[in-house]
């Protein structure tokens, strides 16, 4: 819990900097924002064992006011099984990612199932939008709003590509090890119930 306090606040200095970087035009208030970001990101140094610079190039290098990123996963169901991902690292998620700034959740979306899965799909329904430091270890230094979105496949195969080395379908009974930073079983589970619930009313949390 004191980890996490740690955390709370380097966050909320940081985005104080940034916004601040962003919107004064007084070169001494710059240059206190400029030291409140590099506080932050000592901190978090510390606390994580990560090198400072590296932190830096994570958590420091954006502009304007800051807001949370976005990730996208993909819910696809056959024979009421889920289709996951398999990772490099051996363990496996719910296709998906960050979404580009170019495109739209919706777009985006489609996008990564293409190239994660191979498949071409369309969308059917959001099943959720989750604070992600409320469900995903572990907690990172910039918030994410994680949308679940329900899709259908309408074309396409699974083509080996630089992100993921299989996919497959599976029951909520025999789900393999999972990336649960990205998609946890209590996420799937929640997947395979808006699945089964025609009416299905989109969480928000």
């Amino acid at each position: 819990m004191e980890n996490k306090k740690w955390l709370e606040w380097a966050v909320e200095l940081q985005a104080i900097a940034q916004a601040g970087l962003y919107y004064t035009k007084d070169c001494f208030d710059q240059e206190r924002f400029e030291r409140i970001r590099e506080i932050s990101a000592e901190i978090i140094s510390r606390q994580s064992e990560m090198p400072v610079e590296k932190v830096k190039d994570l958590f420091c290098c954006e502009t304007g006011y800051q807001t949370p990123k976005i990730d996208t996963r993909a819910a696809i169901f056959k024979n009421n099984r889920i289709l996951l991902v398999k990772e490099s690292d051996g363990r496996w998620s719910l296709p998906g990612g960050w979404v580009d700034v170019d495109l739209s959740v919706k777009e985006n979306i489609i996008k990564e199932v293409r190239e994660e899965a191979g498949l071409d799909v369309e969308v059917d329904k959001v099943i959720a939008v989750q604070d992600r430091e409320k469900h995903n270890l572990p907690i990172y230094a910039y918030k994410i709003c994680k949308i679940f979105i329900q899709c259908s496949v309408i074309g396409g195969s699974f083509k080996a590509n630089n992100e993921t080395t299989d996919s497959r379908y599976f029951s909520m009974e025999e789900l393999p090890p999972l990336a649960t930073e990205k998609s946890n079983a209590e996420q799937i589970k929640m997947c395979f119930q808006a699945y089964s619930e025609q009416a299905w009313k989109t969480i928000l949390e």
